[in-house]
């Protein structure tokens, strides 16, 4: 026979009928609790080079913890399929008005969708609502180049993404010399393969894109100019680097990189006249019904109110000063990176950096990118192997992708950064010495770096090093 247990909630006492409710982490899951605290150790010991990562706010992570992932609130506010949304609908009303706001778009022009449960999703809601359920096209930056899996991933004729699934895709590409895209070569490929949607985003180009020129290339095609900021959407809202709003009809984005949002995506799309005809008719845009429905019921369920909290929380952080002056610091910081390296003896592919990454060309010092990350990540530096323009293999790059955000959101400086840059030298060295020792194979190569006695010393000091730097510099937390 069960008994229930009392506590005080709100001043009554309440009456429990499971105690196990009620236990903080570290006592209902001990085994749990110790494995989220090695990941907390983890980052504040560890340098965070991955581009795509950073850290949220307490406020957001207050949010994402919250009750409010407790409701089921599918379909839009005023809309639901569910009783009891009162506060939820505020909620997601407010996170659309603060996403114009932070983006200065005008209501009457631009709508979002605020509930895609992160950005791939969020780009195929796009092309559903674009071009519906037919085989249409769609033209992103390759992989190899820059681009991301969700733009329509082919490999030997094999479809990997939802968009190259469901859709007919076709990549463009960089400039083999330069690294930079080529525009000419988009023209010329638009122009034959007629294009329903151009994506204008990346995941591993460090340049700003020529957003007018994308644009120009769409309306001669009469395509669709489908933005993804994902990667520079905090440095889009801070006013740091172009914006693709002018030119763009669809925007999507990712809040967790520069944004330092949750883990979730946002779906921006034009409102208002699109074109005006040759007898002088105006054509207005119809995407707001098409985003929505594509989002519910085209591809997901209830909505994730916890995570839509935390988008509202971050978007209100990233419309003040401060957020434009760390955005400011995250492209001083990645450009100092950058110099850095490079007077180091590094080369940068398209030797620079206009936002918050950089890509390290490997190739000169015959060193691959699997090779360099495992042994940045042996001594607490995490970033990631990457392609980079003329690699021959995607599987195999001799590239490493570094980025900014994390570190600056830790307070770093530029004169931090420095010392930052000689840490991933250090590295480097280490693991171009222990190749000469275990030769070219993967596998040979971490067995010498982790267990040879004289590499696995190298390694324990530098790692001491680099956490004892590390541990200096603030990562907010509850």
């Amino acid at each position: 026979m069960s008994t229930s247990i009392k506590v005080e909630q709100n001043g009554v006492d309440a009456k429990i009928s499971d105690p196990n409710l009620s236990l903080p982490l570290e006592v209902a899951d001990p085994e749990l609790y110790a494995l989220v605290n090695q990941e907390s150790n983890r980052q504040k010991k560890g340098l965070e080079l991955i581009a795509s990562e950073n850290f949220t706010s307490v406020s957001v992570l207050q949010c994402l913890g919250s009750c409010l992932t407790n409701k089921y609130s599918e379909g839009l506010p005023g809309a639901r399929y569910y009783g009891g949304n009162q506060v939820i609908d505020q909620i997601e009303l407010l996170c659309q008005k603060r996403c114009l706001e932070t983006f200065s778009l005008d209501p009457n022009l631009w709508g979002v969708n605020v509930q895609p449960y992160s950005g791939s999703p969020a780009n195929v809601e796009a092309f559903t609502a674009l071009i519906g359920s037919s085989r249409g096209r769609i033209m992103g930056l390759d992989l190899p180049d820059g681009g991301h899996i969700s733009h329509g991933l082919m490999a030997q004729k094999k479809r990997l993404s939802a968009a190259s699934i469901f859709f007919e895709t076709l990549p463009y590409h960089v400039n083999m010399q330069t690294g930079l895209i080529d525009y000419e070569e988009l023209e010329k490929s638009a122009k034959n393969f007629r294009p329903d949607i151009i994506i204008a985003g990346v995941t591993s180009y460090p340049r700003t894109l020529d957003y007018k020129r994308f644009k120009e290339i769409a309306v001669a095609n009469d395509s669709y100019l489908m933005a993804d900021m994902s990667h520079i959407s905090g440095l889009v809202a801070a006013g740091v680097i172009p914006s693709p709003f002018e030119y763009a009809d669809v925007v999507t984005s990712t809040t967790h990189k520069t944004l330092r949002g949750p883990r979730a995506g946002v779906i921006f799309y034009r409102k208002g006249v699109r074109s005006v005809s040759k007898s002088g008719e105006n054509i207005m845009y119809d995407l707001e019904e098409r985003v929505n429905a594509a989002v519910f019921p085209g591809f997901q369920g209830g909505p994730h109110n916890n995570a839509i909290a935390g988008i509202a929380a971050a978007m209100r952080l990233a419309s003040t000063p401060e957020f434009k002056n760390y955005q400011t610091r995250v492209l001083s910081n990645c450009k100092q990176l950058a110099e850095t390296l490079k007077q180091l003896g590094y080369k940068i592919s398209t030797d620079g950096t206009d936002v918050h990454m950089l890509l390290v060309d490997l190739r000169p010092i015959n060193l691959t990118g699997s090779k360099a990350e495992f042994t940045l990540q042996t001594i607490e530096i995490a970033c990631n192997k990457n392609t980079v323009p003329g690699d021959k293999s995607a599987m195999n790059p001799y590239g490493i992708r570094l980025g900014t955000p994390a570190l600056t959101t830790r307070g770093m400086q530029t004169q931090d950064i420095v010392v930052v840059a000689e840490f991933i030298h250090k590295g480097l060295q280490l693991a171009l010495d222990a190749q000469k020792v275990s030769g070219p194979k993967l596998v040979n190569f971490k067995s010498t770096l982790t267990k040879d006695p004289i590499f696995a010393d190298r390694v324990r000091i530098l790692k001491k090093e680099i956490e004892d730097f590390a541990e200096q510099f603030y990562i907010p937390e509850q």
